[in-house]
């Protein structure tokens, strides 16, 4: 279809040798916090040799880079007593990723990681530059271009696609193909980017890591200054002309909530029956296809289903994940993924898949089984008219659409019980972020579960503007209270996306578990948690409520 409307691309061109080493122009724009000039950005993160010059060049103990109060957990700390933490390993001064004042053998050309935001600062001072502000990072990223104003274009197939969000590691600046409007690269994933804007709860950090779902490519994060987590690293910002930028830009980003889910009250338990009817559904035949069976992978044997779903004549896809190293019948946990696998257009290669290899991979090496089914509105199931719904509307959409995904994921456990290789006294819920914020519907609806783990999830609260205005059959916090089984959350304390106090503190609070069978653990993180910490989690819980699987190795 043609569209109706279209947008000038207008760059202007410096003279060769007059743009500032290793940067390009991005154009100015009207932003939220006023009108933003022409300014120049990093081409590329900033590596390890080029802070090793830094370094070298006495950089920690000069006074005139570090122009900033070191503040951590609210007191001010003395210069020499906050310098005396920016140290390796082994003592020395430098990145908390390098060892003996040293960046590991080949990663010269690796974004700099593990440092806090007022060694970033620091660096910028030296190199007689600041780091980006929110709206400054943004306009780089291409926040005021046609293309990127669609996430199902810039921010999920033409950039994070083809950028750093694997899991692994960081990679050499510029290595992955993702590259902005403007000719920067790395903005999404690698690293994360310190930018210069004080938050509620620390400083602002914007991209994601390597480490993080897709999504935060476009999404607010904020970290404390002091942090020096190995995802963090930076980029520095030029501005030829500092006297029009905007205060407002250069002001405490607001994270706002306008919803007090404390003080809502759940319906009575006749009303809630029928929204409970809403969700019921026959229970046909199955008629249950074995599409694939691959052994290839040395820790489980992967199974492709397929099953009817409970409307409209569709069919479900699952993949099941089989441990090597357990014997049948197999406690089994029943995965429900993040936002990202709306703009996923296949499941063909879901091994490969980031949430396959981060989230669920170490569940399989530890002896359990797991069910992946491919909802509504995901993977080969993609139906572009269902993104902006996921988060949640008022509309009567949204329900129907809540409602087939609730249907799915209960048809999925329906599948389960034809197996006589699966343990149906040890089912498990596991969702992640989109998924776990669904982890307060689905328990609710489902009695033949016996745990649950939901990792970076909470009750949806817009952070700006009004409250998610959902209808009241499809309102999260009239099901929470009727969750009654063991539930485990894992959040970060620094999320930008769920609000701690507005919107993960309620759900827990709201949950109807006992409170000896519920547990909330937050970390010094933004959205997605430490993974060592999730996994040991994890495992602990649901070794504790399914009972331990003997014989299994770790991940």
């Amino acid at each position: 279809m043609k569209s109706s409307t279209g947008a000038n691309l207008v760059r202007v061109l410096d003279a060769s040798g007059t743009a500032p080493a290793g940067m390009v122009r991005v154009t100015g724009a009207e932003t939220s916090t006023g009108s933003l000039g022409d300014f120049y950005i990093d081409r590329y993160e900033v590596t390890n040799r080029q802070f090793k010059e830094f370094v070298d060049a006495g950089g920690y103990r000069a006074p005139q880079y570090w122009q900033h109060e070191f503040v951590h957990g609210g007191t001010i700390l003395p210069r020499d007593e906050a310098l005396a933490r920016f140290v390796d390993p082994t003592g020395r001064p430098g990145p908390g990723t390098w060892q003996a004042g040293g960046y590991p053998e080949g990663t010269a050309d690796h974004p700099v990681s593990g440092i806090s935001w007022y060694e970033a600062a620091a660096y910028a001072a030296y190199a007689g530059r600041v780091l980006p502000t929110r709206d400054h990072w943004g306009l780089a990223r291409g926040e005021a271009t046609a293309l990127i104003q669609w996430p199902q274009l810039a921010g999920f197939a033409i950039l994070a696609p083809f950028s750093n969000f694997d899991g692994r590691g960081p990679r050499e600046v510029g290595s992955a193909p993702g590259i902005t409007a403007f000719g920067v690269y790395d903005m999404a994933g690698n690293v994360r980017e310190w930018c210069s804007n004080e938050t509620q709860n620390g400083r602002l950090i914007r991209g994601g890591a390597w480490s993080d779902a897709a999504y935060m490519f476009q999404r607010l994060s904020q970290v404390p200054p002091m942090d020096r987590s190995p995802q963090n690293g930076f980029r520095t910002a030029y501005y030829p002309e500092t006297e029009g930028i905007p205060a407002a830009a250069l002001a405490k980003t607001p994270i706002t909530a306008r919803r007090d889910l404390h003080a809502e009250e759940p319906v009575a338990d006749e009303i809630f029956e029928v929204f409970r009817q809403r969700f019921a559904y026959d229970r046909t035949d199955l008629d249950v296809r074995i599409e694939s069976r691959q052994d290839a992978n040395e820790h489980w044997i992967h199974e492709v289903v397929s099953y009817d779903a409970a409307y409209g004549g569709e069919r479900i896809r699952a993949h099941l994940f089989l441990p090597r190293n357990a014997s049948p019948p197999y406690q089994t946990v029943i995965y429900f993924p993040g936002a990202g696998a709306l703009f996923q257009e296949s499941s063909a290669d879901i091994e490969e898949y980031l949430e396959v290899r981060v989230f669920l991979s170490f569940l399989v090496k530890n002896g359990r089984a797991v069910l992946f089914p491919v909802y509504k509105g995901t993977f080969e199931r993609r139906d572009p008219s269902l993104i902006p719904l996921h988060g949640g509307s008022g509309s009567h959409r949204y329900t129907e659409y809540l409602v087939q995904l609730v249907r799915d994921f209960r048809r999925s456990v329906d599948y389960l019980e034809t197996r006589v290789d699966i343990d149906q006294d040890k089912l498990a819920y596991y969702g992640l972020s989109w998924g776990a914020s669904l982890g307060a519907v689905i328990p609710a609806l489902e009695d033949r579960l016996r745990a649950s783990v939901l990792l970076s999830g909470g009750l949806p609260v817009r952070h700006e503007g009004e409250a998610v205005a959902f209808r009241p059959e499809a309102d999260l916090v009239h099901y929470l209270p009727r969750v009654r089984i063991p539930t485990l959350m894992i959040n970060g304390r620094y999320d930008m996306i769920l609000l701690p106090e507005e919107s993960i503190r309620p759900m827990f609070d709201l949950l109807g578990t006992p409170a000896e069978d519920k547990q909330l653990l937050l970390f010094d993180t933004d959205h997605i948690p430490p993974r060592n910490e999730f996994i040991k989690a994890t495992l602990s819980w649901l070794d504790r409520y399914l009972g331990p699987v003997s014989g299994a190795a770790q991940d």
